[in-house]
């Protein structure tokens, strides 16, 4: 893809189906914070959205289960190969396997628990009157035993927040046996979720999941000052990092 093909730079390239819903939200998120009067004004980007990758909760969870990684690697050089100069990644349990992933790949790929964490530190240390942060997390079950989040938050200096058992059970209820299962989400058990993390001392609750991303985005939570949302944040760095001022 080149600028006389009619593809401006940089070109942005989204690794989604991680779930698909998930992926399809975050270009519209993408193309609802870019600056942009006209269609020509908006970031040329391309979405390959492989929704049969194995499932990365369930390879943290069992060592037997498909490994997404070789999966994950050959999306991220598929897209190189098209053209991408930058890589987006919306999927948070996904950054477990990366790893092996960005050292094989020559373009820079936006890694969405570090942009999302960072965005949630700043925000409970701003809403905590005290420079204080205490962070609460929302994610899979996945992304909770392997600590993603948390090693991410403490890195910045702040505490994470990790749900009970039976706030999990609900987290992935709300995730699979809802978003992923094409069923509406329940807003109030979600809701429910963030007041009992507030309740715990959290000035901020991450949404970890793209899946919650969709709940987020569908009823419209940009306004609750509590919650950093991880499809917002990724979207938000990745207009940045393309040399553009996210909107508001």
């Amino acid at each position: 893809m080149s600028a006389d093909q009619g593809w401006s730079s940089p070109v942005v390239g989204i690794m989604g189906g991680l779930g698909p819903l998930a992926g399809a939200t975050f270009l519209r998120v993408l193309t609802l914070l870019t600056p942009a009067s006209s269609d020509q004004e908006q970031l040329d980007a391309v979405l390959l959205s492989h929704s049969t990758t194995p499932d990365r909760t369930a390879r943290i969870k069992d060592a037997s289960a498909p490994d997404p990684t070789p999966v994950l690697l050959a999306d991220a050089l598929r897209l190189q190969a098209i053209g991408a100069e930058l890589i987006a990644v919306p999927c948070n349990t996904a950054h477990e396997f990366l790893h092996g992933v960005t050292a094989q790949v020559d373009v820079p790929m936006i890694d969405i628990v570090d942009v999302t964490a960072a965005a949630a530190v700043e925000r409970a240390r701003s809403r905590s009157g005290d420079g204080s942060a205490r962070v609460g997390i929302l994610a899979t079950d996945g992304t909770r035993a392997a600590g993603i989040y948390a090693r991410a938050v403490r890195g910045l200096g702040a505490d994470p927040v990790d749900t009970t058992d039976d706030e999990q059970r609900e987290v992935m209820r709300i995730i699979y046996g809802q978003v992923k299962a094409g069923l509406p989400t329940d807003l109030d058990a979600l809701l429910r979720l963030v007041d009992a993390m507030v309740e715990r001392g959290c000035t901020a609750v991450v949404l970890g999941c793209t899946e919650l991303s969709v709940a987020y985005d569908e009823h419209r939570l940009s306004s609750d000052a509590r919650i950093v949302d991880s499809v917002d944040s990724l979207a938000r760095a990745t207009i940045t990092r393309a040399g553009r001022t996210p909107l508001a």
